[in-house]
């Protein structure tokens, strides 16, 4: 519990509690008062470090990953990383996940979920493609790819959290390559040259 006076501690104790209130509960259903309750503060206090429960939804609810994986397989087994990637994520990112996903209707919660969106999946995509279609493909991977979590995360599908992993990165991952390399698109990793008379861009 944190201790008055001890500005650093009460404030890390109140980013502790609010992160796995935020999580467990989403943005409406975490209240000031229960975060304050759970840190062992006073409910002006996180007022007086954070300003308001907006703000502190904000400074707590990040969601990263390593993109390491997705820069070092070649281009043509990328869907199968990426579905790999996302469903190796663990308890905490799902919990972030759906905090944002839930809080979306408030502005900047909305527009924090669209900051993670491009920064988590399209940009490490869209970094391994060239041709002028590049960002288009990186765009219509990354919203399937996130169309799996809410299958899996929000709308709880019995049948796919049943399915074991190894099928859905099978499958899955050959329905996101189709969009990265489809047909007759050209696509390459970037810095493979083109070749005269050939289909790539």
């Amino acid at each position: 519990m944190a201790q008055p006076g001890t500005g650093t501690t009460t404030r890390e104790a109140i980013r502790t509690a609010a992160t796995r209130l935020f999580q467990e509960r989403g943005y409406a259903g975490a209240t000031v008062r229960q975060i304050a309750a759970a840190a062992g503060a006073d409910p002006a206090l996180v007022i007086r470090h954070f300003k308001n429960k907006e703000l502190l939804f904000l400074e707590t609810m990040h969601l990263t990953i390593d993109d390491e994986p997705l820069l070092d397989v070649p281009v043509e087994v990328l869907g199968e990383r990426l579905v790999d990637l996302v469903l190796g994520l663990d308890g905490g990112a799902q919990g972030v996940f759906l905090a944002l996903v839930r809080g979306s209707n408030e502005p900047e919660i909305l527009r924090r979920l669209k900051d993670t969106h491009e920064k988590v999946l399209i940009e490490p995509l869209r970094a391994r493609l060239s041709g002028p279609d590049a960002d288009i493909r990186a765009r219509l991977a990354a919203s399937v790819a996130a169309g799996l979590l809410h299958s899996l995360w929000v709308a709880r599908d019995e049948t796919l959290l049943g399915t074991d992993r190894a099928t859905l990165v099978t499958r899955y991952g050959a329905l996101i390559q189709h969009v990265l390399t489809p047909p007759l698109s050209g696509a390459r990793p970037v810095g493979t040259p083109s070749v005269t008379g050939s289909s790539f861009l």
